[in-house]
């Protein structure tokens, strides 16, 4: 592709978006520092920014076709990875992280790219997820990843995969009633994953159910949730960028993880309801973007990568941020471009980066029907 059709064809208002979330990530970790009398976070999250979006424009440079062709190697790694991540040393009593040295890859993050690309490719061709027994297959590839992450254990990541698996087999013509027939059966299974859960998973889902009323003294399992009200609350309607800050005592501000998991707190807290509207909104508007470049294309692999990224986004963002609010329990889960740390920023700019791919050639297939079935 010449540069003149790559920058006309470009689908830069989702670029746009993607530049602005990182943005106000960098802002809202600029807010934990001042709360927290931290330094160097932030511009850590500047450079991981830069890096992820120039890592989002290089891989629109080659066809799409190429993630084609390493999605299933791409899957295995992650797997291979996942498995690695293990053996590792514990972070805070969890193995999530590989480390080398001074630099830390969270294998979670990138297994969640690559198990939309791997489904991808294997729903592509195939006729059989359209009856009830064939979705036993893409089940069972997209439980590998989700045991091994339990594992781990990392509840909130975990809860990501089963949604976007979902939807993609729904936009691949998976029926709705055998959709319906694997959720019930989820329902139904719940029981033996709260066995499995840890202690402190399962802290996390009672402490939901018993929220303490305003004011109370919390502790323990609540009291991350009740923290991240307050200092929400903290800031008004208009946010304490507007309106200054009620009050300097730093017990009030001390939320642990601001910088990752409950960093659209921060936001709310510096810019009040009208930063967190903007926020949404752009979140709103990537996710539509991406789904319009799935509805372009006529060349099945990318319209099911496409959907399957927004799906993660909209999954990712919809848990997060309830989960800050008290609609959901704590699960542990960081917002896609937004939260602190080089794994978030890149496997989500990668991710991005398939989807503008695929706007750049929407009609490489010319065929009428988006699904074709090999005989």
């Amino acid at each position: 592709m010449r540069i003149s059709q790559w920058t006309r064809r470009m689908p830069w208002s989702l670029v746009a978006a993607v530049v602005l979330l990182a943005g106000l990530g960098i802002l809202g970790i600029a807010r934990v520092e001042e709360l927290e009398n931290r330094t160097g976070l932030c511009w850590r999250q500047a450079v991981f920014a830069v890096m992820a979006l120039t890592v989002m424009l290089a891989v629109t440079w080659p066809h799409y076709r190429f993630f084609w062709r390493i999605s299933y190697g791409l899957f295995g790694t992650a797997l291979v990875l996942l498995v690695i991540v293990l053996f590792c040393p514990p972070t805070r009593y969890a193995h999530r992280w590989i480390r080398f040295g001074p630099v830390g890859i969270q294998p979670s993050e990138l297994a969640k790219v690559a198990l939309v690309l791997a489904l991808a490719r294997y729903l592509m061709y195939r006729e059989n997820y359209r009856r009830l027994r064939g979705l036993l297959a893409p089940l069972a590839i997209s439980l590998v990843p989700i045991l091994l992450i339990l594992k781990e254990p990392d509840l909130g990541t975990a809860l990501v995969f089963l949604p976007v698996v979902l939807t993609m087999l729904f936009v691949a013509g998976a029926k709705r009633r055998d959709l319906a027939v694997v959720l019930a059966a989820g329902v139904l299974i719940l029981p033996l994953l709260w066995i499995q859960m840890s202690r402190e998973q399962r802290s996390r889902i009672t402490a939901w159910f018993d929220q303490p009323l305003p004011g109370a003294r919390v502790s323990g399992d609540a009291y991350h949730l009740d923290q991240a009200k307050q200092v929400r609350a903290l800031g008004g309607a208009w946010g304490s960028w507007i309106a200054g800050q009620p009050t300097e005592d730093p017990a009030a501000y001390r939320l642990p993880e601001a910088h990752t998991d409950f960093i659209f707190c921060i936001l709310g807290e510096r810019y009040g309801l009208p930063g967190m509207a903007v926020l949404l909104g752009l979140y709103a508007f990537a996710v539509l973007r991406m789904i319009r470049v799935g509805s372009a294309t006529q060349e099945p692999f990318g319209r099911l990568a496409a959907y399957g990224v927004a799906a993660l986004f909209a999954v990712e963002v919809t848990i997060n941020t309830a989960m800050t609010v008290g609609l959901l329990p704590i699960t542990g889960l960081a917002l896609p471009l937004l939260s602190y740390g080089g794994s978030n920023l890149l496997a989500h700019a990668l991710a991005v980066g398939v989807v503008l791919s695929v706007g750049l050639r929407p009609t490489f297939e010319a065929a009428g029907e988006p699904f074709r079935f090999r005989e």
